[in-house]
């Protein structure tokens, strides 16, 4: 959906021009899954698919939204009414955003805007941070409240963690709001210090697919919150202050100590491994040695498989069909519970892994799958 379009159709709703229009990206997360919450570290990079957003201020208290992607006409919103966990439809994402930027004191009196995505609900691929980011971003311009973006991104982490009352970390609303085309972005979510690490798979006759196994998830729901809950137990048992102050090479004597509480010995493991293993691709990336990353990442969906236990049946055959077929690496990406896979692989290879992947999951009666390249791109911006 282009910036025209948006804007045409906002005027079409609204019967003015919007003052302007904005794009914010998904994201695809290379490794570092679930540590996000746990203080660690997380490597992902933006998507060219995009939430769009055109929008204009009011000077009324009323908050209209609008949605190319979802039925129904314009929602009307009195600001003074956004209770949080007062919405459990699409709503929620940018009235969350307003919500949040009010409650930290900036003076926000409304607004009218409509939305367009080509960001794939459901897929792990952070549809709704996109959606987050573009609003705050937006109103930061237009109320000209002077915010970075990693300010940005704080408060539509607040916005999805208290309003729409997903427990999610800080990684996917950083991704968004600040990655830059061909770099993935190393970010410790502890002081959320970045570092742009240069991510050119075209330079190594490599590409990096995302397989959307179309099987849905819910952040809000509750096995990503027992997660979360689990990861915080151990830490207190531990007596850390987050699973990020356990040293990978004290790992054992840690675990050791959880004794008899298996549950959280398996989360423990995960989040300490997968925090090494973002330091070891980042140290490779910057070595130049992006093929040798591959059993890194097969080494995280093992993880994430076995201790961790968020990945499904689809999942699963994605990574196992993709290394049969002579991938460099695989591994699900973002939440888990269902969503996407990602495979590292020659270019020369892709279309017979996209085929072969195809035919395992009709052979195995799975919906069919969507396979797409995924080439590091730019955040947010305004668009005109």
């Amino acid at each position: 959906m282009g910036a025209q379009q948006v804007r045409e159709r906002f005027a079409e709703l609204y019967g003015a021009e919007p003052e302007g229009v904005w794009a914010a990206p998904g994201r695809v997360n290379l490794i570092g899954e679930h540590t996000d919450y746990n203080d660690g570290f997380v490597m992902p990079f933006a998507l060219p698919h995009q939430a769009t957003a055109a929008v204009s201020r009011r000077t009324d208290g009323v908050l209209r939204l609008h949605s190319a992607d979802v039925g129904g006409g314009i929602a009307e919103l009195p600001l003074d009414a956004l209770t949080p966990q007062g919405d459990d439809g699409w709503t929620a994402y940018p009235a969350g955003v307003v919500w949040a930027l009010r409650e930290a004191g900036h003076e926000v009196t409304g607004a009218d805007i409509h939305l367009a995505s080509t960001v794939p609900a459901g897929a792990g691929l952070s549809s709704s941070a996109a959606l987050e980011v573009v609003i705050a971003l937006a109103l930061n311009d237009l109320y000209g409240l002077g915010l970075a973006r990693w300010q940005l991104a704080r408060l539509c982490q607040r916005a999805e963690n208290v309003y729409v009352g997903a427990p999610t970390g800080i990684m996917d609303q950083t991704a968004s709001a600040c990655c830059q085309a061909g770099h993935a972005l190393f970010l410790d979510t502890r002081d959320l210090s970045q570092q742009q690490i240069p991510f050119d798979l075209a330079a190594g006759d490599l590409r990096l697919l995302v397989v959307d196994t179309q099987v849905k998830h819910a952040h809000s729901g509750g096995e990503y919150g027992k997660r979360r809950a689990g990861c915080e137990k151990g830490a207190a048992l531990l007596g850390v202050d987050a699973l990020r102050d356990i040293p990978y090479a004290e790992l054992d004597a840690a675990l050791a100590l959880l004794g008899d509480e298996e549950e959280i010995v398996r989360l423990v493991r995960h989040v300490v491994t997968e925090d090494q293993r973002v330091e070891r691709v980042v140290e490779l990336l910057r070595a130049g040695e992006t093929r040798a990353i591959g059993p890194v990442l097969t080494e995280g969906h093992a993880s994430l498989r076995d201790d961790f236990r968020i990945s499904c049946p689809e999942l699963d055959l994605v990574v196992d069909t993709a290394l049969a077929a002579g991938a460099l690496g695989a591994r699900m990406t973002g939440g888990g519970f269902g969503g996407s896979a990602i495979v590292l692989t020659e270019t020369t290879d892709v279309d017979t892994l996209t085929k072969t992947i195809e035919e395992a999951f009709a052979a195995a009666g799975f919906t069919a799958p969507r396979v797409f390249e995924a080439v590091p791109s730019a955040g947010a911006a305004r668009l005109d």
